[in-house]
Formats: C-alpha cells, sequence, structure tokens
C-alpha cells in the first residue's frame, strides 16, 4: 500500500500521452509516466517516489513492439523482461535480463522501466551501449532518434515530459560472440554484487558494467586497454581497473575493495572466453 494517493491515467497514443503529462503539469501536479510499477511501489513505501498523478503507457501499440525490420531489431520499452527472455531475439540480452530480480518480477518489470530506473544496477542497459543501439524517444518535441551512447550517461538524459518508446539494435550486434557474468555476495541469492556484460565484434572487445558503480556504464579508455594485445594479460586488467570511473560503490553487500577485486577477476573471466 502506498502513502499517498494520485490520479491513474491510461492513453491510447503517444500523442495523447504526451499531451496529458503537459496538461497536469500545468496544472501544477507532479505526473509520472507508468510502465510496470514496479519502482514506484517500492521507492513511493519508503518515501523515496512520489507524484499526483500516474500516466500508464504500457499498452500503447508502439511501445509493445517486437521486431525484426531490416537489420534491426526493435524491441518497445513496455516489454516485460520475462516477454523479451522467451522470444530471445537478442541472446546478451537474453542472458543478461534473466538474472533481473526473479522469475516473478521479470514478469513485471519492463525494458524502459529497468532502463530509466533510480535504482544503481540498471542491467538491461548494458546490451544496448555495448550495441551502439539507438533509442526513440518522444516528449513536447515530438520524435527523436538518437543514439544511446550519446543520451545515456550515468542515466537516461531525458527531458521532463519525455519517455523511451523504443530501442534498435543493429543484428551485426545481436549475432556477435558475448558473455555475460552476474556475481552476488551471496551466490544466487541477494542484490547484485557486479554484472559484467562484453560482445566481441571483429576483433573489438566491448564491455560493459553495472553494480560497481551507482550506475551502469561502458567506458571506451577500459575498452581500449583491454583490446591492447601488445601489453600482457595482467597489465591489460591492471591497466583497465585503473580507469573505472568514480565513485566505487561501498556498502553492505560489498566493500569498493571488494567489488574491484571481484571486478578484476571478471576482466580475465571475459578475455579468456572472447580471445580464444
Amino acid at each position: 500500500m502506498l502513502p499517498f494517493d494520485f490520479d491513474y491515467y491510461k492513453p491510447e497514443t503517444l500523442k495523447e500521452a504526451v499531451d496529458l503529462f503537459q496538461y497536469l503539469d500545468q496544472q501544477g501536479n507532479q505526473p509520472m509516466f507508468f510502465s510496470g510499477g514496479t519502482e514506484l511501489i517500492t521507492l513511493g513505501r519508503i518515501d523515496l517516489a512520489y507524484t499526483d498523478a500516474v500516466i500508464d503507457i504500457k499498452d500503447i501499440a508502439e511501445s509493445k513492439v517486437m521486431k525484426v525490420s531490416g537489420d534491426h531489431l526493435i524491441l518497445g520499452s513496455t516489454l516485460s523482461l520475462t516477454e523479451i527472455e522467451e522470444a530471445n531475439l537478442f541472446p546478451l540480452l537474453t542472458k543478461t535480463a534473466s538474472e533481473i530480480a526473479d522469475h516473478t518480477a521479470r514478469g513485471k518489470i519492463t525494458l524502459g522501466g529497468n532502463i530509466c530506473a533510480q535504482i544503481f544496477y540498471r542491467e538491461a542497459v548494458l546490451p544496448f551501449l555495448l550495441a551502439d543501439s539507438q533509442v526513440l524517444i518522444i516528449g513536447p518535441e515530438g520524435k527523436k532518434v538518437i543514439p544511446i551512447n550519446e543520451i545515456f550517461h550515468e542515466q537516461l538524459r531525458l527531458k521532463r515530459g519525455e519517455f523511451l518508446v523504443q530501442l534498435a539494435t543493429d543484428s551485426r550486434f545481436i549475432t556477435a560472440p558475448f558473455i555475460s557474468i552476474k556475481r552476488r555476495q551471496q551466490w544466487d541469492t541477494g542484490y547484485p554484487l557486479i554484472t559484467i556484460a562484453a560482445l566481441k565484434t571483429g576483433q573489438e572487445l566491448r564491455v560493459a558494467i553495472s553494480g560497481l558503480c551507482p550506475f551502469p556504464f561502458r567506458s571506451k579508455e577500459v575498452e581500449s586497454v583491454l583490446n591492447n594485445i601488445e601489453m600482457s594479460l595482467e597489465a591489460r586488467v591492471q591497466g583497465a581497473i585503473e580507469l573505472v570511473p568514480d565513485p566505487i560503490l561501498d556498502d553492505v553487500e560489498g566493500s569498493a575493495e571488494y567489488r574491484l577485486f571481484v571486478l578484476q577477476n571478471l576482466f580475465y573471466d571475459v578475455l579468456a572466453r572472447l580471445e580464444r
């Protein structure tokens, strides 16, 4: 039960959703786009989220798309992680998403909800950062298609009144060799410690990480060192560790030192798998 009341709206089109947000915002409300509700329920119960009006976008047709169009896979933002897992059209995304929360929760958590969440982890974004995916966003200024690596910096940088509609991924990344590993402090239970996702395209290794910092990230600097085959394996891993961004999480799940230790071993695992 949430400790506050809110009005509920369910628009049928993208334009109706955008117009409704603007109208409610101008009336002095605090509207929120809603596609699954897990974060609102979780954070609302502990006074870390609040809204006067929920705008439910999960049944808008464009946001429920799952199709191959030409050389791209198009995924709607309101698809549940379970739907994505069962379809298995993007194996790296399937593997990464299949380890988010538990089976029951994945049936409610949506792709866009995870990517745009306030929580640290947001593992579903990692495959899209690696694949240079394009995002379709709609808001008061209309539709925009933007490379995800230009708009995702610690979080998806949406303007007020905008929301994520779709993500498009080139098929050459979908079929690339990949690895996705999640490490937890308590084996198969508890929150994740670190998740690493990597793929190889040509001779280039790409790596994205969640759980090390208070945000998921892909670092070109880290990748440059890991791809430098003129260095020893140990030097590459140590050099990559020295280039990860700050701050490193230090909490009950694991100290900063322990997280870096785990990451070091994950780098070795990634290199061993993808450089065979």
